[in-house]
């Protein structure tokens, strides 16, 4: 079909793009920066938010099943992005395959995606970082007016209504100030992430540490609560729902392959950047579950700070965590808005540098070397964003637009197998088709999970994103351009 929707970039000729004088991009990160990028991604509102409203709503104790349902999906995933991030060592993630295998039509549909997941993501953990700033500051007698803490715009059963709120200031805070450490260069941003991963990573332990002697068993009776009758409430159908909700904190992983192009040794690598991650936050993940369903019992863990929950809950035994879990918290969200951020400016950069967004997006500073400008554009809509709605609706729009990219990768390693079975690969999925088939089906049964919204607000993002690749990118793409050339 020689449409130029689904013109291919080869191989060869990513792998020349990354290596030549056309990146721009420095290469600083090392593999253990490459880890506590994901880990400080995939720490963040879901240990220390989200896992609390999942297990009220969803899962119960069981949500400890949840992640790990969540993680099988990732990993099975994860070893797909492994394989690619090996062999494309180029910005842009899941785009950058979807290009190589499916064409160009469905790389931008990747691409759009990608967007949302990490616009709408850095978000939430931005309006989650507020929360927590705002419960830190109430405990030494400073109370900020909740018509400057709270987004003005809520959405209930009722649909969408005011909560009298003027905006979210302290969530535009924080984007604004991580965007602005983007723009100064990835290497400090690096820098400033590892010393904050640090900080969460020990916090996390501390509380897990602690909170064991304070676990009652009788919370975990029943550990997975019998079905309300409805899809969704508990039982089996509660966990995969659960498992659905949560996904939206192992977006982190995805966010390591976006910086591919600034690897230094991006073939060796990346699959231990992804795998790692995955590894570290799922054991961190199950195991704070666990404590906190123990110590409290999860029907009262539908609240934005649900571990200071669980301390509160333990007595005075554990009431000195209380401030410590707090700056882990507020640290921890902190490093995933600078993650997602990151991941966003990155795949904008490359898709402009593909002539599929507007070709200013792919300028980089002359001196910091960043993509300055589409950092500082993503900082702008993150910030109205984070300012205006609240986390819910924010988290669920991040897992579906998570899962349809991972889906894709999937798919695309068996395509590539078949198409180029002899390519060089420094690292391999296992038993290919069976990984990435499974994988597929396990990120489709959670999508199929999540609330008909999402689905909705899904195919409109999409139908935006339509208007936007016909009126200009297929019209300005330069491998569109180049295999017309060729003809």
């Amino acid at each position: 079909m020689h449409t130029g929707l689904f013109v291919k970039k080869n191989i060869t000729q990513l792998q020349h793009e990354a290596e030549g004088s056309n990146n721009q991009l420095k290469r600083h990160l090392t593999a253990t920066n490459l880890v506590m990028l994901g880990v400080g991604a995939v720490i963040g509102a879901g240990i220390f938010v989200l896992t609390g409203t999942a297990a009220a709503i969803h899962a119960g104790p069981a949500i400890s099943i949840a992640f790990i349902l969540s993680a099988f999906g990732c990993l099975l995933a994860g070893l797909c992005y492994a394989e690619f991030a090996s062999m494309i060592p180029i910005s842009g993630s899941a785009y950058t395959y979807g290009y190589a295998t499916m064409g160009e039509f469905v790389a931008w549909i990747i691409g759009w995606d990608l967007i949302l997941e990490y616009l709408f993501g850095a978000s939430a953990v931005a309006v989650g970082w507020s929360g927590y700033v705002v419960s830190f500051l109430a405990d030494f007698g400073i109370h900020l007016p909740s018509t400057l803490c709270d987004s003005p715009f809520k959405y209930g059963p009722d649909g969408w209504y005011t909560t009298g709120a003027i905006i979210n200031f302290p969530a535009v805070f924080i984007i604004a100030i991580t965007t602005t450490l983007l723009v100064i260069g990835i290497k400090e941003s690096a820098k400033f992430n590892n010393i904050i991963v640090l900080i969460k990573v020990i916090v996390i332990l501390l509380f897990i540490g602690f909170g064991i002697s304070y676990i009652n068993t009788e919370n975990w009776q029943p550990f997975i609560p019998e079905n309300t009758g409805t899809w969704g409430e508990f039982g089996w159908s509660g966990i995969l729902a659960g498992a659905a909700v949560v996904f939206f904190a192992y977006v982190g992983f995805d966010a390591v392959s976006t910086t591919s192009q600034e690897a230094i040794n991006p073939k060796r690598d990346m699959p231990k950047g992804i795998l790692g991650t995955l590894l570290i936050c799922t054991i961190l993940y199950i195991a704070v579950g666990l404590v906190l369903t123990g110590i409290v019992n999860y029907k009262e863990l539908n609240v934005a700070a649900p571990i200071a929950v669980a301390i509160d809950n333990a007595g005075q035994g554990l009431f000195w965590l209380r401030p410590v879990i707090k700056v882990g918290a507020i640290a921890g969200l902190s490093s995933v808005v600078l993650v997602l951020l990151l991941g966003q400016s990155r795949i904008f950069y490359t898709m402009a540098k593909d002539g599929l967004l507007w070709e200013n997006l792919s300028k980089t500073h002359p001196r910091y070397k960043t993509p300055h400008i589409t950092t500082i554009i993503i900082g702008i809509l993150a910030g109205i964003m984070s300012g205006l709605f609240p986390i819910e609706l924010l988290g669920h729009m991040v897992s579906i637009g998570t899962l349809l990219a991972f889906i894709i990768v999937c798919v695309g390693i068996i395509i590539l197998r078949k198409r180029e079975p002899d390519a060089p690969r420094a690292f391999k999925t296992p038993w290919v088709p069976f990984v990435p088939i499974l994988g597929a089906i396990c990120c489709l049964a959670l999508m199929a999970s999540l609330p008909i919204d999402a689905w909705i607000r899904l195919i409109g993002w999409m139908a935006i994103g339509m208007v936007i690749y016909f009126l200009y990118g297929r019209r300005h793409s330069h491998a569109r351009k180049m295999m017309n050339k060729n003809k």
